[in-house]
This record gives structure tokens, sequence and C-alpha cells, in this order.
């Protein structure tokens, strides 16, 4: 990581009085910095929400991000790097063209899906080595540093580690090796750029050491917020972006300045969870990497306020022997934290390979009975598993590769990463291979409501009439058991306890947490316990005496088609804890009816189109009704386009309000993801304002399509408990549901005050932005101008909205 300068070593000449032309130079040189700094954070904040918020929006695509923010910069650092004659002042914006240049080539390496990071990182590699290449031949020749900065660097750079070492976990070893190549060669580029333009002319035009130092931070520092907008993906950018360009002053006092960054940005890269890092995860370790790029700030700037009352820099005041001491002494420490405080071991992410052929199991849909259909579905299923993955299993074992099959989807998850990857796309039985993210380990802790449990129930139970339901049928969801995949249960919340399957003989067969192998039901997040709280909580629940059990797909707010297809198998044949699915799955203890809040999309969580196509077809063939929130992107039309929503074999609902209007966020279709074309949802279902449970036996108020599936998975609990002839028979159920639907009257804009803005700012969460409340009939894109809402279905509301009452009317008629 090269060279050690010392511009400042040269006595001081005598200080001329500023004139004019100087000062205007450094009005100019000050205004423009404040626009670097005020237009990348901008841009790379905006893209970052964008992504998650409106992912239609001008930011949300991260090439045109990248590019914008290069545009932006462009803009006045440009046209003045060609005009201005004062040779300072035009040094620093030549320095800062170079790196808007590297933010340019970065930015395309996001073509990239952010779950491809490895071939990211391979990318990025690849772009900053090139580019750092083509610097060196404009730079000027540089002197290698001395032992002794190096060291003070090294030490220097692993005290600015340290928040990143406590804060996060290493991925793979293939990650963590892509990373720690990365950055010593990043840390060599912004070394590299300082030296074309601005470093050879302060050796010319200095202007005494504290005034160059001051001066040339703020020059490096501008440059590495530049530099660093353009290094990582998926939002890890932005923790850089504030974290790095504060080593600035501390680096350029250690006389080894690229060594320190090479480490600093070393950090972030290795102790980063990508997958987390997006807005969309809400994780926990978001707040975890806010307080280590905060941390690494204030290191930055104390360590660099030290430097700026040096006399030189730091080697030629340490003797070579203290060096040796300081690195030791900063390693070691750096040891101590990462095994103290930090997260030992690999966490990368895995592959999802899905096999071909997959299993027929069309045979099994003529036979009468429920039951027996159902245990045929399963036999034909995992038989079929077994033979086409036998060979393929053989080779993995051989190469000591870990790997776990399932066989709802003839597939297999691989630990392994590019290169295994490149392998497998070899075999012949592989069909294709998708990524699967595994989110980094955190401590986790539940989130809690603030609302009091409710003495009666919600307007929305009226609105679909469950309670006349009972009034007049007594039909409460008795003898169903609803199959919950989500983000996990507080099993003893007082709405709940009493339904769930396993209260009194135990979580086997009624539990499975394929995240963490959690030995009861838990729920840190909320999602699931308030969904589960709509279909059966007592007061909020539709089906109040339908029993549960469930599975952690979720438990984070990220999944991936691994979990999210592990929860469904249990769902069909339930194991006990620590059990293999394919030997001791239980087809007779399944669930009857499962409720889906939860979508994959390709960008985050590695689905395709077609991953789960399979799962819902076998599903529905075994007499399980499954239903799956719409999602949350309207109101623009086709916005219905993660699994498995999309997919026919399900029951898609978007979500109304208290009034009958459409929520503007409820996802619209048609289905284009998978060139279809079919009209989704199927219905609607309150889903704004919800009352459910939440963990810590408290209550919360929710809105989302998330809150609208639950609705429609507990009036089919309704309607089997009313005519349990209509038990496993899915496509006559369904029939009977749409049939009942009150056709959708409201309106596709509803007018909301400011009061109603406030609540929604509340509890719509980082989902929904309350600004998609306010103008969506502005939007020529919505599907209020692209759908005629007198047809049945239609793209906005399906058949129209849930009719409990008239279901179960419907159901009771029903031959038996």
């Amino acid at each position: 990581m090269t060279t050690e300068t010392n511009p400042s070593a040269a006595p001081a000449p005598a200080r001329k009085p500023l004139t004019a032309r100087r000062r205007l130079g450094q009005l100019v040189a000050a205004l423009v910095t404040l626009w670097a700094i005020g237009v990348s954070f901008a841009v790379q904040f905006g893209a970052w929400f964008s992504a998650a918020l409106d992912p239609s929006g001008l930011f949300s695509d991260p090439v045109r991000a990248a590019w914008l923010q290069a545009a932006l910069l462009a803009l006045p650092i440009l046209p003045l790097g060609i005009v201005w004659r004062t040779p300072r002042i035009r040094a620093q914006f030549h320095t800062w063209l170079w790196a808007i240049g590297y933010l340019v080539c970065m930015g395309a390496t996001r073509l990239l899906p952010p779950v491809e990071s490895q071939l990211l990182l391979l990318l990025q590699l690849a772009v900053t080595v090139v580019y750092l290449w083509i610097a060196r031949r404009y730079a000027p020749q540089q002197t290698a540093a001395a032992g002794s900065a190096r060291l003070i660097a090294l030490a220097v750079g692993l005290i600015l580690a340290l928040p990143w070492v406590a804060a996060g976990a290493l991925g793979s070893w293939l990650d963590t090796l892509l990373a720690a190549l990365l950055a010593p060669a990043w840390g060599a580029l912004a070394w590299t750029l300082l030296n074309i333009a601005w470093l050879p002319v302060l050796r010319v035009e200095t202007r005494g050491p504290r005034r160059d130092r001051l001066v040339s931070g703020l020059v490096a520092g501008v440059l590495l917020l530049i530099l660093a907008s353009g290094l990582s993906f998926n939002g890890a950018q932005l923790w850089l972006m504030v974290a790095l360009p504060a080593t600035a002053w501390a680096a350029l006092a250690s006389g080894a300045p690229g060594w320190v960054w090479g480490v600093a940005a070393a950090a972030p890269l290795l102790w980063i969870d990508s997958d987390a890092a997006t807005l969309l995860a809400s994780d926990s370790l978001l707040g975890d990497y806010a307080r280590a790029a905060g941390a690494t700030l204030l290191l930055g700037w104390a360590l660099g306020l030290l430097g700026s009352f040096s006399r030189a820099t730091w080697h030629r005041l340490v003797a070579r022997p203290l060096a040796v001491g300081l690195a030791a002494i900063a390693l070691i420490l750096a040891a101590v934290v990462y095994v103290g405080a930090g997260t030992l071991g690999f966490y990368g992410d895995r592959l999802f390979v899905i096999l071909t052929p997959q299993a027929d199991v069309s045979g099994a849909a003529q036979l009468p009975d429920p039951a027996t259909r159902r245990q045929a579905v399963h036999t034909t299923l995992v038989t079929h598993a077994r033979a086409t993955q036998a060979d393929l299993s053989a080779a993995l074992d051989r190469l000591g590769v870990d790997y776990t099959p399932y066989y709802l989807v003839n597939a297999l998850e691989v630990d392994g990463g590019l290169l295994l990857r490149l392998w497998l796309e070899t075999q012949p039985e592989v069909d294709r291979i998708l990524i699967s993210p595994e989110l980094r380990p955190d401590t986790l802790e539940a989130a809690e409501g603030d609302r009091d449990a409710p003495d009666a129930p919600p307007w929305n139970l009226g609105l679909i009439g469950a309670t006349q339901v009972w009034a007049d049928f007594g039909a409460r969801g008795q003898g169903v058991i609803i199959g919950q995949s989500d983000s996990g249960v507080e099993a003893d919340h007082p709405a709940l306890a009493g339904r769930y399957l396993g209260r009194t003989t135990g979580s086997d067969y009624h539990w499975f947490d394929p995240w963490y192998s959690t030995p009861a039901p838990v729920d840190y997040d909320g999602h699931g316990t308030h969904t589960l709280g709509t279909i059966l909580g007592e007061t909020v629940g539709v089906a109040p005496d339908a029993e549960w059990i469930a599975c952690a797909n979720l438990v984070r707010n990220l999944g991936n088609p691994a979990k999210y297809l592990a929860c469904m198998q249990f769902m069909l044949a339930p194991f006990p804890l620590g059990g293999d699915p394919l030997a001791d799955g239980d087809p007779s203890r399944g669930a009857n009816v499962l409720n889906n809040s939860w979508g994959c999309p390709a960008a985050n969580e590695g689905c395709d189109a077609l991953v789960f196509a399979p799962a819902v077809a076998a599903l529905r063939t075994a007499g399980v009704f499954v239903v799956a929130s719409a999602g949350n992107e309207g109101p623009h039309c086709a916005t219905i386009a993660d699994p498995i929503a999309t997919y026919d074999e399900v029951t898609t609902v978007g979500a109304v309000d208290r009034h009958g209007n459409l929520a503007p966020f409820s996802s619209a279709g048609p289905v284009l993801a998978d060139g279809s074309g079919r009209t989704k949802p199927d219905v609607a279902a309150p889903g704004v304002d919800i009352l459910s449970a939440f963990p810590n036996h408290s209550y919360y108020v929710a809105s989302g399509t998330s809150m609208a599936g639950p609705h429609v998975a507990g009036v089919v609990a309704l309607m089997w408990s009313a005519n349990p002839a209509l038990v496993g028979e899915v496509t006559a159920t369904e029939a009977l549901l749409l049939e009942a639907a009150r056709p959708f009257t409201g309106t596709l804009a509803p007018p909301v005050s400011e009061e109603e803005q406030a609540v929604m700012a509340e509890t719509l969460g980082a989902d929904n932005p309350v600004d998609r409340w306010l103008t969506p009939a502005l939007d020529p894109q919505a599907c209020l101008y692209q759908t005629d809402l007198k047809t049945l279905p239609n793209n906005v509301a399906g058949y129209g909205v849930v009719d409990a009452y008239r279901a179960v009317e419907l159901a009771r008629s029903a031959a038996r």
C-alpha cells in the first residue's frame, strides 16, 4: 500500500496576505466541498430509502443512483477543474474528478442483483485493481513508506476497526477473502489519487504544516467520501461513507495513509452483512452498524485532532521499537474484542439448487378421501426426492459439503458459494441455482405493542360479518388447524395460548424454527403474532376456536427460498423437534389452512418467479388451503410480483380500510412476473388500522396486506367448521368464498386528513410511507386508470371484499 509523503517538512514560508482571488478560491472550494458532501449523502440515502419504500422511484435503481450522484458532483467540479487557474484549488477539483470516475465505474457493478454478493465483490475488486493500475500511470513515482510508518498505520487502522469487529460477523470464507483483497486495493487507490494532483501541488505551494494538514484532510475526506459511495452495495456503502472520510487526518498523520485506509475499509467490508444492510430487511443489525459507523467517525476525528497538533508525521516522532509495540498492542486488542465481544465463525449465503424433474402428484387428485390424498401426495414427493437427489447428494458427501434436502420442491440448499456454484451448474440433474441469503447472527429483543387488550371485537371483524357468524351459526373455527408461517408466535400470549396445538403435549409436530432451532414458539418481530391473532386470537380473531401450529420463516424480516420452503413442508407434514422432514414427517398432523403474510422478492431474498410453483400445486392437491397477502407495492398495476401471491393455486388477498376503500399500498395485478398475465388479487379484506396481538402480552395496530390475508384464512376456518365435509376440498371452498364476496364499491384514493396521516405514520412502519396515501389517483400508471371495477374479477380487488357471513351460508348449504 505504498507511500509516504511529508510535504510539510520544508520550512514554512512567510505568510502572504490573502488576496481577493485567494479568498474567492477558498470560498468556492468550501462551497464545492459542502455540495459534494450534501449530494453524496442525499443521493445514497435516497437510494437506500427508495429501494424499500418506493421501488419505482427516481433513486431506487442503485446504478442510476450512483451515476446521478456522479453527474451532480461533476456539475460544478468538472468546469471548475478546467477553468480555475489557482493551482491548489484546481488540484482539489482534479483529485475529486478522479474519484467521480471511480464512482461511475463502480456504479456499473450494481447491475448485478444485490443477493449476488460474491460476484459483486469480485467485480468491484476487478474494477478497483484496474482503476488503480490506470491511476498509477498518472501519479508521480512514490517512494515506499518507512517500516515504522506502516506499523503505526496498521495500529491506527486496527483501532478504527474495533467498532466493526464488535458489531458484526464475518461472511463465508470466500466473502472474507474477497473483502480482504478489495480493501487494501481501495486504500492504495485512495492514496494514489491523492498523489496525482493534490500532493504534488502542495509540495510546491506549502502554506505551513498545520494549515496544509488541515486542508489535505478536507481534500482527502471528500475524496474518501466519493470513493466510499461507490464501494460495496445494498446500502452498506452508507456506513462506509460515514466512517471512512473521518479517518483522513489520522491517516495522513500516520505517514502511510494507504495502509490506514485499507485496514479501515476492510473492517466494514468484512463485518457488515450486506443482506441486513438494506432498509427492506429492517434488521436489528442496522442499529449495530449505525453505532459502529458513528464510533469509527468519532475515533477518526479524535486521532485526527491528535495528529493535527503533531510537528510531523507520527513515524518521525516514534522510534521503530515503539511502533512495533503499538502495532502488536492494536492486534491483541482487536483479537480480544473479536473473541470477547464479536461473533466468531463464518456466516455466508447458501445456494438453493433446484433439480429436474419435479414430482408429478396429479394422480393423487383423484382420491376422494382428503386424508388419503394428503398422504399420497407426501409419499410421492418424498419418494421422488430421494430417488432424483441420490447422485448429487453422494457427490456432495464426497466433497464434504453440507446440504439440506427438500421434497415439496425437488431441491437442495447447499452450503457453498461462487466456486461450488460453478461446479453445480455442470451437473445434469440441476435445473437452476438461486442464492439463499443467510442473515448473520445478532442479539434479538422482542418488540412490544402500545395497546391494551380490547373489551369487544374490533371493527374489522364486524365489517366482514365474523361476529354475526358466531352468533347465528355457532361456527368459530373449531376442528380446523391453522398453519402460520411468519416471524414466529408468542405462544403464551393470552389471545393465543389456549389455541396452540402443543399447549399440553409440547412443541413436537407443532413448532419449527429453521433459522435458530428454538425449542418452543417465540416471536421477536411481532408480525407473526399479529397476523395469527387476526386469524384466531381471543376477541381479535376471525375464528377464535381454531387451533394453530407455526413455523418461523421470517424471524428477522428477511427470508430465503429454503426457509420459506422448509415451513411449507412442515405445514404439509409436521415432524418432531430435531426431526428429519423426509423421514419423520407426518401428514396426518398437518395444517388445514395456511396463512402466508410474506413475499419472496428476487432482489433481496433470492426467489425467482417459479420457485414455489411445484410446492403450492402439491399443497392444493393435498387439500391444503393456501392464503397469501398481495404485497404493499400499490397502487401501480402489475405490482403483485413476488411469490407466492402470484400463483393461481393460492388465494391472494388485497387490503381495504374500514370504509371499504382500497388501501393505496395494496398491490395490484395483473401478474406479469411469470408471464401469465393472470388477474390478481382474488379477494380483498380489511388491512388498515388492524388491532391484534403483539409480543410481551401486548396489542398493536398495524396496516398492510399482511393484515388482510389473515382475515381470509380465518373465514375459510369458519366455513370448514360450519361444514366439515368441505375440509380438504380447496377448489370447492375457494369457489364459494369468491362467490360470497361483496363487489368492491369503494374508492381507490381515499381522502386522508392530517390526523389520519399522523396515525398512519406511526402504525404503517417503514414498509408503507405515508406519502403513498396522498396522491395515488394522480399517478397515470395507477390501476385506477387501467381497471374496470365492474369486471369480476378485477386487478384491484378481485371478486370483491370477503364476506364471512355469506361464505358460511354457502358452505352450510354445500353438499355434505
